[in-house]
């Protein structure tokens, strides 16, 4: 018709956009690119913790790795020794993690020393039955100290016993054996490589939850490969024994690498019981001695009977 104005197509449907349709559109876009730009800043962040966490493992480990080293290198009564001032730091730290319990500590102290005593001197006979006498030792000790244990208390005092104790005196004997230095390193080597590629595995390929009761963090993803980890770390330690073969190896690294998680497991159902981050304090933020030892303690103990079928 004469006098009417034909707008272009686009400026037509510009002009019928009022500001309430365009605004979404303008903060959608902003919103896309805060995303990228946060997501690049999240992914460099999360890089940069990953990086913060092996610096921090590593340097709780070295001390760790030393120790460990001069006490089996030294082996005989030095190692029994180093293993009791060890066990009692976690068997304290235990005790602490629950102390409305009344635990009759000097004596599960004194059963713990004979447990390692026997271990050194008799074996696995003499270690039953120090094993054995552990119990009545532990309940007169209850009976007669100023705080009267309660049953509770008696019980995680056999607990500490049967865990921290006999998986010591197991190291004890396993280091006893013949080549048992060598095959005690192994051991530890497989525990801890296969317990940090599990760590950083799950943390970067972890979806689906292990235990999430009990350790939320932990992955099935991140636990077949810290096995597998743990198996190869084994077989490479024994590259240097010629006196072992390759399939022995193998098997000790995997059996350690298998029944270590177990124990990492075991310590978080005893913390998430006592509603406690760590069993300590003395490595600071990364813990106690029993952080660092919990998947350790059950490790030794497969060792030494994987070992002995062996020799």
């Amino acid at each position: 018709m004469p006098g009417r104005v034909r707008l272009p197509p686009a400026t037509l449907r510009w002009s019928v956009m009022d500001e309430t349709q365009v605004a979404p559109v303008v903060e959608e876009t902003r919103k896309g690119r805060r995303g990228r730009m946060f997501g690049a800043r999240r992914g460099t962040a999360g890089l940069k913790n990953r990086s913060s966490d092996l610096a921090a493992r590593v340097l709780v480990a070295v001390p760790l790795v030393v120790l460990a080293v001069v006490l089996v290198a030294a082996g005989g009564w030095v190692f029994a020794a180093g293993l009791l001032v060890l066990g009692i730091m976690a068997l304290r730290e235990l005790f602490s993690m629950f102390p409305r319990w009344a635990v009759p500590v000097f004596a599960v102290f004194f059963a713990f020393l004979l447990m390692i005593v026997a271990a050194r001197t008799g074996g696995p006979p003499r270690l039953l039955l120090a094993t054995v006498v552990a119990l009545p030792v532990v309940f007169i000790g209850g009976l007669l100290a100023p705080r009267r244990s309660d049953v509770r208390g008696l019980a995680l005092g056999m607990l500490g016993l049967a865990w921290i104790g006999l998986a010591l005196s197991h190291a004890v004997m396993l280091r006893d054996l013949e080549h048992g230095a060598a095959i005690l390193v192994l051991v530890l080597v497989a525990t801890f490589i296969g317990d940090t590629a599990a760590y950083f595995g799950g943390r970067a390929f972890g979806r689906r939850k292990l235990a999430p009761a009990l350790s939320p963090a932990k992955t099935w993803e991140g636990l077949v490969i810290g096995i597998l980890a743990g198996t190869l770390a084994g077989w490479f330690v024994g590259l240097y024994l010629d006196w072992l073969t390759g399939l022995q190896a193998l098997l000790l690294g995997f059996a350690a690498a298998l029944i270590a998680p177990l124990g990492d497991l075991f310590e978080s159902a005893l913390k998430r019981e006592a509603d406690a981050k760590d069993s300590g304090s003395v490595f600071g933020a990364h813990g106690g001695v029993l952080d660092r030892l919990d998947a350790a303690l059950f490790a030794v103990v497969v060792g030494f009977y994987v070992w002995q079928a062996m020799l």
